[in-house]
């Protein structure tokens, strides 16, 4: 096991900034995830500490040692690539103990490693087996298994499910979870699927466009984004947004207003803001009761569903412009997603009304910078009454 740590490290192609001033501190024994689009960084950045890439600036330490001029085999690290890439013409055993074997191992040395690292993954009755005669993710294993025999002070994962079926990465994420446990090692691992980020990881790395925007456990990415991007991209579907600007009685937009208290927010009336919420903080006014602090209803259209089997995705939108510009988790200020159980009874068409769990709602500044996550309640009579009513309560 070994901690890694960047420390302002940035690789420049010619006019083009790869990764910025990265600053990452990965603890010892800790299963981390660099997650982010394509082109974020991610990749270069896995490269970086493997030392396939040198930094153009900054400093790469694993352990106790500054290994950033330091070749791969030097680093104490193993890798695990998304091309599999097994010897086709070796079985189990000869693709696990290659590496080994290339180091002039004793004979017993390798027999004990390979046996032990086949045993980790499972594959104890299958080293004599070829690669065209096992599966994917068996194959895969194989690969750990590979990487295990050297006894590295930390793994190195890139995307290594990404080739596999939907069914398969499941397992495979399983497997890796109980491999990290087992094991007890450092394990930097590389995707821009956020099932096996939000699954897997101790803590999670969000990068953009070769900046780092937060180095979290899961669910505080999820629950506490500390901009819009993370917010944005952490969450399928993503979060909704709306635009609109902050009043003395809370946010207002074109289409639907939120009264909160603006008391401890480091902001000033006028400002220009996003409001953001999930779609399971989205709920039809005759379940609204679930949510900790509803708002007033806000009137809309449903245009769009698509049942997932556990839930239904619900697109409405609050304009009369049915079926324009929708897109899952982008929509513009006019839509809002919903996520309902598979028993509701909304129907596409419908003009409903819905409510917003405002305890679960976000507020993101002109930059995108995060403001708040929960917004309290208006707590005096007299603060309520200047709050007035929300847009698209009906009056009584």
């Amino acid at each position: 096991m070994a901690r890694v740590t960047l420390d302002g490290v940035t690789k420049r192609y010619d006019d083009v900034t790869a990764v910025e001033a990265m600053n990452l501190d990965i603890r010892d024994g800790e299963f981390v995830t660099l997650v982010g689009p394509s082109g974020c960084g991610k990749s270069t950045t896995m490269e970086t500490i493997a030392g396939l890439t040198k930094p153009t600036e900054g400093t790469v330490n694993i352990g106790e040692r500054d290994v950033t001029r330091l070749p791969p085999k030097d680093r104490g690290i193993s890798m695990v690539f998304q091309n599999i890439a097994l010897f086709p013409h070796m079985d189990v055993y000869d693709n696990i103990s290659f590496g080994l074997r290339l180091r002039e191992f004793a004979d017993a040395e390798i027999d004990r490693r390979v046996e032990e690292a086949a045993e980790i993954v499972q594959m104890s009755g299958m080293l004599d087996r070829m690669p065209d005669e096992m599966s994917g993710g068996q194959r895969q294993r194989v690969a750990i298994a590979r990487a295990i025999v050297r006894q590295p002070e930390v793994f190195l994962m890139d995307e290594p499910l990404a080739n596999l079926d939907a069914k398969l990465r499941v397992s495979m994420r399983t497997e890796l979870q109980r491999l990290h446990k087992e094991l007890d090692t450092t394990i930097i691992y590389v995707t821009h699927n956020q099932a096996e980020a939000m699954t897997m990881s101790d803590r999670i790395a969000v990068l953009n466009r070769g900046q780092l925007q937060q180095h979290a456990a899961p669910l505080v990415c999820y629950n506490e984004p500390t901009n819009k991007f993370v917010a944005g991209f952490i969450g399928s579907p993503s979060m909704n947004f709306t635009g609109g600007e902050l009043t003395g009685a809370g946010f207002s937009s074109e289409y639907f207003d939120v009264a909160f208290d603006t008391g401890g927010l480091d902001t000033q009336v006028g400002d220009t803001v996003d409001f953001g919420v999930r779609p399971e903080d989205v709920y039809p006014v005759e379940t609204g009761g679930e949510a900790a602090d509803p708002t007033d209803p806000i009137n809309a259209t449903v245009d769009v569903m698509e049942p997932m089997g556990d839930e239904i995705f619900v697109y409405l939108v609050l304009s009369d412009e049915i079926g324009v510009g929708m897109g899952r988790g982008a929509s513009g200020d006019d839509r809002l997603l919903m996520s309902v159980s598979p028993d509701s009874t909304v129907a596409e068409g419908d003009e409903i009304r819905v409510r917003i769990d405002r305890s679960k709602a976000h507020l993101f500044d002109a930059a995108g910078e995060a403001i708040t996550h929960g917004l309290v309640t208006t707590a005096t009579p007299d603060s309520a009454a200047d709050a007035g009513t929300e847009t698209g309560e009906e009056a009584e």
